[in-house]
């Protein structure tokens, strides 16, 4: 269960709404730890969190296990976040995972963790996993969260027909897809529109607006190819102002996230397999004070231009940017609460990005607080369309 804040965080949304995990997700166990204390604000957030007794549980064997598996990588590691995401999916595809609604019964549950832990020792040599405490504390958690569990296939679908309003939010990128992305230096999940279906188990013909987020330039935490990469080492390069001015370092690890210049090849290889209806644009704020703004606009190798976006390591690690670039500006735009509040150049910026994507963008970040953003409505929003 992440414990960054979202847009469905139960700290903000409204007192009748829930979050739910689903299906596909895999769920650290103690699930309601990760969150600020929610009494004290008068929120019943344990009745509003539901969790999917299909979601597979992350165990600390499984953090071991990670480590243990990037260390082994040496020069060629991942760069995972070693919370244990790749090894529980590997259990899971492995059909030995264990999933939430096994607390229900838990002496099945206890026979499942044996034969896992039994299974991981013998595949990793020399770890060690305290099999009777880690037992002894998942049996004093079990009903606190088998109360928070429900069928999240049957409650989202219930919601839709009663015609309440279901945001889905996705995390990481679809070039960290493991389907899609850079692999091998991707994540162990789809965060790319499939994984709306075959995690909340709900329709296509169900699905609205869908909205891809981007920032204003671009950013990565561990390893990979990163075409418009900038060095954020050097004082007073462009790379600095975006890692320090932007704040770049990653929520879980702490990490410098790498930074550069907008990808539109990637981006558009995004909007391809999403099929988004409108963009928001996060973070342009921090493109303020550069003199000159490059996009990255097309790929070429071998003399000559991709059309698609490559799928070996080889080809992306010999491409060439093409890049176009656009005069900076030096003005605020914290305030800026309409598209023509904002300064000319940056407006210019905004335009150029969505005609090269062929996607509106409708909301813009122009500062670092939840109400710095500009929302430019529904005309924006190809979604709007299809009401018509």
């Amino acid at each position: 269960m992440s414990a960054h804040a979202s847009p469905e965080d139960p700290m903000q949304v409204t007192p009748s709404s829930s979050r739910v995990k689903s299906t596909n997700s895999i769920s650290y166990p103690p699930v309601y730890s990760t969150r600020r204390p929610p009494a004290s604000l008068g929120i019943d957030a344990e009745n509003r969190i539901k969790l999917s007794d299909r979601a597979h549980l992350v165990f600390d064997f499984h953090q071991q296990v990670d480590g243990i598996s990037e260390h082994r990588l040496g020069r060629n590691k991942i760069g995972t976040t070693k919370k244990g995401i790749g090894p529980a999916y590997a259990s899971k595809i492995s059909r030995n995972g264990i999933r939430i609604g096994d607390l229900e019964n838990f002496d099945f549950f206890e026979m499942r963790f044996r034969e896992l832990t039994d299974a991981q020792m013998r595949a990793h040599p020399g770890l060690e996993i305290d099999v009777e405490g880690q037992l002894e504390y998942y049996r004093s958690i079990a009903d606190r969260v088998t109360a928070m569990m429900t069928d999240t296939i049957e409650f989202t679908n219930e919601q839709y027909d009663m015609g309440k309003k279901i945001l889905i939010e996705g995390a990481n990128a679809t070039m960290l897809d493991i389907d899609f992305g850079t692999y091998p230096y991707v994540t162990s999940s789809n965060p790319s529109i499939g994984s709306v279906l075959t995690g909340l188990g709900v329709s296509p013909k169900k699905i609205h607006g869908i909205y891809g987020t981007t920032k204003a330039y671009c950013t990565r935490v561990g390893e990979g190819p990163f075409p418009t990469e900038l060095e954020r080492d050097d004082p007073g390069s462009v790379g600095e102002h975006l890692g320090v001015v932007g704040a770049e370092w990653g929520t879980t690890t702490g990490r410098a996230r790498r930074v550069g210049w907008l990808d539109i090849p990637q981006m558009k290889y995004s909007t391809l397999i999403n099929g988004f209806t409108a963009i928001n644009l996060t973070k342009l704020d921090v493109l303020t004070g550069l003199e000159e703004i490059k996009i990255g606009r097309a790929y070429k190798h071998d003399g000559k231009i991709l059309n698609t976006m490559p799928s070996s390591l080889k080809t992306m690690s010999e491409l060439e940017v093409l890049y176009e670039t656009l005069p900076g500006w030096t003005e605020d735009i914290s305030n800026a609460r309409s598209f023509e509040d904002l300064p000319v150049n940056a407006q210019r910026y905004v335009l150029r990005v969505q005609e090269l994507l062929g996607v509106p963008i409708r909301w813009i970040g122009c500062g670092a607080n939840r109400l710095d953003m500009i929302d430019r409505g529904e005309g924006w929003d190809l979604s709007s369309e299809e009401k018509e």
